[in-house]
């Protein structure tokens, strides 16, 4: 049994990995902006050891305060899930909404390093623990329009590589597992709740579903303490990369 904190539990993959784990018996902080939907799964998941805390991955200062203020029992933190990501937007760049930007930026990069750092010192002083990045097949291969949302998983590939090095003599390991297209809220965020385009993006093909990745974090997490998973890349059988995608 670990204990476990992921972000963005309250829908995607951060939610079907909380209940996966949840099953497994495994001790779960589960994190969000949505109260209302922390508190719903929560209550979905009577009967296992489960602790909500309430914060937007963007502040710097309420990810402090959240993390420092958890009870004594849940401090040992075994594994972070930085599960927390979003695409808002998608236009060339000329087109670009520095708005859409600065969410993607602040969520996808900012709110993943504050929380790692908040994390880091139990961690650090057990020397044991396991990090596990959400990346993308979007940190490996541009696509049309994808301009800034590449850029931020490009940049958690890079940190996850380089926490990984820098966590090395700490005995901590660094896992990021890079999924293709997966049918989630992820479209629907990215055009801003509109239905249609989002189940556009889906058509033709079977894309990944949320619990496939849970199902995957979960392999991950049960290895060997000796056994890290580096870069774990995973798309549907329709799709090679983050641009070849094969529609009936």
């Amino acid at each position: 049994m670990k204990t476990i904190l992921i972000t963005g539990a309250t829908s995607g993959f951060g939610e079907a990995t909380a209940r996966l784990l949840a099953q497994q018996g495994h001790r779960l902080i589960i994190t969000g902006r949505r109260s209302e939907r922390l508190t719903a799964l929560k209550n979905e998941l009577n009967g296992a050891a489960v602790l909500e805390v309430c914060f937007d991955v963007r502040d710097e200062l309420a990810v402090n305060r959240a993390i420092s203020s958890l009870p004594a029992e849940w401090k040992g933190i075994d594994v972070l899930i930085n599960n927390a990501g979003l695409a808002s937007g998608l236009a060339r760049i000329q087109d670009g909404d520095t708005s859409d930007w600065n969410k993607m930026i602040d969520t996808n990069i900012k709110g993943l390093l504050y929380v790692t750092k908040a994390v880091l010192p139990f961690m650090i002083e057990r020397k044991e623990g396991h990090i596990i990045n959400l990346g993308s097949t979007a940190a490996k291969d541009v696509y049309d329009k994808g301009n800034v949302y590449c850029a931020t998983k490009f940049a958690v590939d890079a940190l996850s590589k380089s926490m990984r090095i820098d966590l090395l003599e700490h005995g901590i390991k660094v896992s990021q597992i890079s999924p293709g297209a997966a049918e989630t809220e992820f479209s629907l965020v990215r055009f801003e709740g509109d239905a249609q385009k989002a189940k556009a993006a889906y058509q033709g093909y079977q894309p990944l579903c949320a619990d496939d990745i849970a199902g995957l974090i979960a392999m991950v997490i049960a290895l060997p303490r000796n056994v890290c998973v580096n870069d774990l890349v995973v798309t549907s059988l329709a799709q090679a990369n983050s641009v070849y995608i094969h529609r009936q």
